[in-house]
């Protein structure tokens, strides 16, 4: 597991985050799944190395797992630390490949039309990722599949929020266009980090496409699997309250630096979470007003 927690190590990802109220074995089964999204997610971004080159770099990794989940012995480090994992929880190749797709897209794909094709991109970088946790958490009601692509929707549009500025740097731009035409801001201003009055309008709609999907994790969530889902839950707190602050700062996403949650602010949000694992409380820390 040593290439792996090495990799976990290095993120200040809020998903990493999450794994500290794990127990050992589903920890380092988590940290195992968050090495490969990370290394597939770099290889896509790393924008120095042709388009071509990339594809060719993601097409081995899908090879690679998919002899990970075959049984075969894979040649990346960090696949052959996940495998006992992948056997373990019986994780299918058809939703590796599905989130490879959605990396893939980042390849070719700068702008989206409408929800439908932005929330086809969220589902696969997200919601999939949702989908091979909640294996690895372990759970009873088949209900917790329909959470976690809820969930995932609702964390990833959060992140693209959080990311309009860091996303246009690289050229760019997830907020669907048709929302864009909806509230007259062009894709121009988008990219020169022009903030206005009619941008807070069309950031304003996309939180609140991102708020109907954190009510419906909440809601779909079984009540006998919360406990199991206690990193899962810990995640959709720490967006949720990251998504307040953006609307505090009434999305003004334009600044150099990304909004996040302070270290004292993310400590506070583990504590509070585990209390209330330890308490039996069995209502969400997000979707309320």
């Amino acid at each position: 597991m040593q290439e792996s927690r090495t990799i976990t190590r290095k993120s200040a990802s809020n998903l990493a985050l999450a794994f500290v109220l794990l127990p050992k074995a589903k920890r380092d089964g988590m940290s195992a799944l968050y090495a490969f999204c990370r290394e597939v997610d770099d290889v896509a971004d790393e924008e120095s190395v042709p388009v071509d080159r990339r594809r060719e770099r993601l097409a081995a990794w899908r090879a690679d797992i998919r002899r990970a989940c075959a049984g075969e012995t894979p040649q990346f480090p960090v696949n052959r630390e996940f495998q006992p994992f992948i056997q373990q929880h019986h994780l299918p190749f058809d939703l590796f490949d599905e989130l490879l797709k959605g990396v893939e897209m980042d390849l070719d794909i700068k702008r989206y039309a409408d929800y439908e094709e932005l929330e086809k991109y969220c589902y696969r970088v997200a919601s999939v990722v949702g989908l091979l946790s909640i294996e690895i958490f372990g759970y009873q009601n088949p209900a917790c599949r329909e959470y976690a692509i809820h969930l995932g929707k609702a964390l990833q549009l959060t992140n693209i929020l959080r990311d309009v500025r860091t996303d246009a740097e690289r050229g760019r731009i997830y907020l669907p266009l048709s929302e864009l035409a909806r509230f007259q801001v062009s894709a121009e201003e988008i990219l020169r980090f022009e903030y206005s009055p009619r941008f807070h309008a069309l950031a304003e709609s996309v939180a609140k496409r991102a708020r109907h999907f954190y009510r419906l994790a909440a809601a779909t969530l079984p009540p006998t699997d919360r406990r199991s889902m206690v990193a899962a839950e810990l995640m959709g707190s720490v967006y949720w309250r990251l998504l307040r602050k953006l609307e505090r700062r009434q999305f003004d996403v334009f600044g150099p630096k990304p909004t996040r949650l302070n270290k004292g602010q993310k400590i506070l949000l583990i504590l509070r979470s585990g209390l209330r694992l330890a308490s039996g409380a069995m209502t969400p820390n997000y979707g309320t007003p």
